[in-house]
């Protein structure tokens, strides 16, 4: 459970910033999201390889 400790008169927009940032922090919604739908090992790994190509051919171009 998240909580977020409002000082008094304190602005309550600070107040829900403050729980925004906890809670993406947490990354509840990033693993809801991955759930939705089953994605098959191959799959994941193929992203994985053409990701992990994709940073390497920048990594060479930035030289």
């Amino acid at each position: 459970m998240i909580i977020v400790p409002v000082k008094e008169g304190e602005n309550i927009e600070k107040s829900l910033k403050k729980f925004k940032r906890k809670f993406e922090k947490t990354g509840i919604v990033k693993e809801l999201r991955r759930r939705q739908a089953y994605e098959k090992p191959s799959v994941t790994n193929r992203v994985a390889k053409l990701h992990a190509i994709y940073v390497q051919h920048l990594q060479e171009n930035e030289d």
